[in-house]
This record gives C-alpha cells, sequence and structure tokens, in this order.
C-alpha cells in the first residue's frame, strides 16, 4: 500500500531515516566513550527500544511506572525511571517491578527516598537511585553542590536503596550552536561543582548522567559524564531542524492527512488538528507555526483548531484540492506520537506494517 492511501490522519514512520538517526547517535557515544540511555518518550514502542538495545543502548530512560511496565512487559531491562514518582501505589508498582529488573529511579528529596525504600521493603525489592541536580533549567533537583552529596549518604542508609550517582536534565541547553555553547559551559560548571563536593565525601560516582537531543553534540564538553538520554533524535522534528541539528530529510516521523476544505478563500483546511498534531508551538527558529508542510514550503500551518489544521495558501502558487494527500512534520514529535494508537511503518513511500504505541497514555 502507497501511504497515500492510508485513511488519514495517520502517523507514519520511516524505518530507513529511523534506522540512520539511530546509528548515528549510537556511533557518536562509541566515539566519545559515552554510555547511551535513551529516553523511549519520543517513540514509546518497544521495538524501537529494543533497535536502541541492539545498537549498544546501555540501557532505556522513562518518566513514568507507567511507560517503565510496558519497556519490562516486553522484555526489556536497565531501565531509568527520570521523574521523582511519589504516591504508595506507583512507588509499589515500580518496586515490583525491580524484583526481576534492573531499576533505577531519579529523586531530589529525603522524603521520597524514604517513601521508596518504604516500598522495596513491601516488596522485596531493591533499586538503584540517582540524585537529581538542577544544572539551570529550575525544574526539578538540588542545588548543586553538598546538598546532592548530604542527600546521597542519607540514601546509603536506607534499605532497599543503592546510590549509584547523579542525573540531570540539561534543558537549558537550547537554540543555535552559539547560545548552546554558552549553556553547556554553565551545566559544566554545576556538575563539576558537585562532583567535587562528592570527591571531598570520598563517594564515589558509578553514573552521571545527562542530556537531551540538542546537548548530545556537546557531551564531550561536559567532563565527569558516564551517560546520555537522548530522546527526541531517533525521530527528530522541527525543533531540531531549526537548531541545525538535523536536515528536513532526517524526520523520521510524518503525519499524512488529507485537504477536506478549501472553501474559504486564502485557506485550505486539513483533517489533523491539536489532537493529532498536539498543541506545542514551534520552540526555536522562527517560533511560530504548526507544523512543516513537506509538499508546499511557502504554504504555512498557522492555526490548529482540535480536528481542524488551517494552511495559509495566499502565497502559494499551487493549487490546492479537497482530496489532495499532505505530509507534515510535527513541532514537538513526542507529545504528537503520544496521540496516536499506532504508527505506520513506510519503506520509501510504501507501508510495510505498523507498531502499537504501547506507552502512550501511560500518565502514571
Amino acid at each position: 500500500m502507497h501511504y497515500r492511501e492510508l485513511s488519514t490522519p495517520a502517523l507514519t514512520l520511516n524505518l530507513d531515516v529511523l534506522g540512520y538517526n539511530l546509528d548515528t547517535m549510537a556511533r557518536y557515544c562509541r566515539e566519545q566513550k559515552l554510555g547511551l540511555r535513551p529516553h523511549t518518550k519520543t517513540h514509546k514502542i518497544p521495538e524501537v527500544a529494543r533497535m536502541q538495545l541492539d545498537r549498544g543502548a546501555v540501557g532505556i530512560t522513562v518518566a513514568k511506572v507507567g511507560e517503565a511496565e510496558v519497556m519490562a512487559e516486553a522484555g526489556l531491562d536497565d531501565i531509568l525511571t527520570a521523574f521523582p514518582i511519589y504516591g504508595r501505589q506507583n512507588l509499589d508498582r515500580l518496586a515490583k517491578l525491580a524484583r526481576d529488573r534492573r531499576i533505577l529511579m531519579s529523586l531530589d528529596s529525603e522524603e521520597t527516598a524514604c517513601a521508596l525504600s518504604a516500598a522495596t521493603k513491601r516488596q522485596g525489592a531493591f533499586v538503584g537511585v540517582l540524585v537529581e541536580l538542577d544544572v539551570g533549567y529550575h525544574r526539578c533537583g538540588l542545588e548543586p553542590g553538598d546538598a546532592c552529596a548530604q542527600l546521597a549518604g542519607k540514601i546509603e542508609k536506607l534499605p532497599g536503596l543503592k546510590f549509584r550517582g547523579l542525573m540531570t536534565y540539561f534543558g537549558n541547553i537550547w537554540g543555535v550552536e552559539g547560545e548552546r555553547r554558552k549553556q553547556t559551559k554553565k551545566v559544566a560548571e554545576s556538575l563539576e561543582r558537585t562532583m567535587a563536593a562528592f570527591a571531598r565525601e570520598h563517594m564515589p560516582l558509578e553514573i552521571v548522567s545527562g542530556g537531551s537531543t540538542p546537548s548530545a553534540p556537546l557531551a564531550s564538553e561536559i567532563p565527569g559524564l558516564t551517560e546520555i538520554r537522548p530522546g527526541t533524535y531517533a525521530y527528530n522534528d522541527l525543533n531540531t531542524f531549526y537548531q541545525g541539528l538535523c536536515r528536513l530529510e532526517d524526520c523520521a516521523v510524518r503525519v499524512v492527512t488529507t485537504i477536506v476544505s478549501t472553501a474559504v478563500a486564502g485557506r485550505a483546511i486539513i483533517d489533523a488538528g491539536s489532537k493529532t498534531l498536539s498543541s506545542d508551538r514551534l520552540a526555536s527558529g522562527p517560533e511560530k507555526g504548526n507544523g512543516c508542510v513537506t509538499e508546499v514550503l511557502d504554504a504555512p500551518l498557522f492555526a490548529l483548531d482540535e480536528e481542524h489544521g488551517y494552511i495559509d495558501t495566499t502565497r502559494s502558487a499551487h493549487q490546492f484540492h479537497i482530496g489532495e494527500v499532505l505530509t507534515v512534520i510535527p513541532n514537538h514529535v513526542c507529545p504528537c506520537v503520544n496521540l496516536h494508537d499506532e504508527v505506520f511503518l513506510l519503506r520509501g513511500e510504501h507501508v510495510v506494517g505498523q507498531w502499537n504505541v504501547s506507552g502512550r497514555g501511560k500518565i502514571r
């Protein structure tokens, strides 16, 4: 089947582009002697995670327990939950996974560590812990330095837990290369200050985990880092493109959509709105628009309702017509994927299979 024959809107994944993206990051990590622990939040698909592990990834990253359960059920192991999970039910579920899987969890408080320790006792399990520090994104994490070492010392005394190292998120490393380099220096300084605090306490750091897709090319400039956790690189999107991190042809995921109306002058309406593409705005480059219509680059997708996408046709010589099939690269691929039950697999322009997005909607 040709992709234009799909019932739309439909999420498609080019397997050749996916393979190229996975190979490129795996090769970079080998060359830099960095562990690769990709975040599965982008694809939420065990089959893709297995492809990443087959290329040498040291493990995988998830955000929520539900995502960890999906990956564990598929037989995957060495799973980092890079989120300060809290609540008895959620922690019990995570500890239950740790009975026969290697589980890591990041946290930034003694309260969470104590609750996790209690869960491991109830479930008869053991969990490795990474202390999260804040290197400038100001979302989660302790201040760099002594506070991290102090929490690590408390974790070491709690039953069922093993302190294994540090985790941080490089969300502040964003933008064009010059902007990213500037933030990378600040991140390196924060991390070095924290590692010095551990050295003073004679506490070894087995793992120092950081990263994101925008920061990945600069990871070698951050001393002490042992692994990175990029997610978006597997598929790429417009945010990745406008930061100079990929070409448009390296965007493996496209939403196939159909023009359903041209009745209003100056616009064409497609059947892909915010419930298909997500409402995330472009956060890099021009910082406007709702996706790239690859067939007609001079016709911006300028607005979304829940089911409608608005294409501005006023500056394009293209003759848009009802029934025309187009493809859209999303601004932010992660929430876009999370809106779909399945992804259709392409070789060239032909559909060769489909995968369930097994981790979609796993918010607990």
